[in-house]
């Protein structure tokens, strides 16, 4: 994605993080934190990661020192330490990178191996997803956007469904070109939900981890597994747990 483009993906998301916040609510010029995950505070003192977009979402791109300075991913029975050897497989610079990249990209292929037998054990999965979506619990909800309206998620209910239902694999070669176990690949119903890799495509974020979701699969994954419960408003659905908690402001 180009630069100009993420800052327009960046700039619809914050409007329509601000539209969901106007109704429930909140003021005309409510204020969100343009670098948090809490992209809505609602009245009740719950926030809300809000999603909107039509493809894909990207859940976090975060360097070395990310994964090696965030307690939260060193506490993962591994799973940050096993990002961690992931990055360090490739060399310090791009340059390094392309003068010999089959070497890299099959030496990679272990750690990548290692990484998803990790993520394969439900009690790594859920910790990983939660820190990796609702920052280990500092955000209470997943809001998303979808076809005009906002659909309101419990952060356990959808951890539990994802972990429960998502299969854990390794990106496999198509062509002749490609190198298999380049990706961990978070699946369902058999098409990639999320995708896990190393970046090294450019110099921009070489090094860099980047986790990004399919839209269209979460909502598929979240609608079937996650029941319509009530709803706030005609434009505020809310499923699973979501009624117990979210509306009761004066409660």
């Amino acid at each position: 994605m180009s630069t100009e483009k993420a800052r327009e993906v960046r700039a619809k998301g914050h409007l329509d993080a601000l539209e969901f916040a106007n109704l429930i609510g909140l003021q005309r010029d409510y204020q969100n934190d343009p670098i948090a995950k809490k992209d809505v505070v609602d009245p009740g003192g719950d926030t809300h990661s809000v999603k909107s977009g039509t493809k894909k979402w990207q859940i976090f791109l975060y360097s070395k020192n990310r994964f090696g300075s965030d307690d939260a991913f060193l506490s993962m029975n591994g799973i940050g330490q096993a990002i961690i050897a992931c990055i360090d497989i490739l060399p310090n610079t791009f340059f390094e990178y392309q003068n010999n990249k089959q070497f890299y990209k099959d030496n990679l292929r272990s750690q990548m191996v290692a990484l998803k037998d990790l993520l394969k054990e439900k009690r790594r999965v859920r910790t990983f997803l939660n820190k990796s979506i609702f920052n280990g619990g500092e955000v209470n909800y997943l809001t998303v956007k979808h076809k005009g309206l906002f659909h309101v998620f419990y952060s356990n209910d959808v951890i539990k469904a994802m972990a429960d239902n998502l299969e854990i694999s390794n990106s496999q070669a198509r062509r002749d070109s490609e190198t298999a176990e380049q990706k961990v690949l978070f699946k369902f119903n058999n098409h990639n939900l999320g995708e896990l890799e190393i970046r090294n495509s450019g110099e921009n974020h070489y090094k860099e981890v980047l986790f990004v979701m399919n839209k269209l699969k979460v909502m598929d994954l979240l609608f079937e597994k996650i029941a319509l419960t009530g709803k706030y408003n005609d434009r505020v659905l809310l499923y699973g747990d979501s009624k117990k908690r979210f509306g009761n402001w004066n409660k």
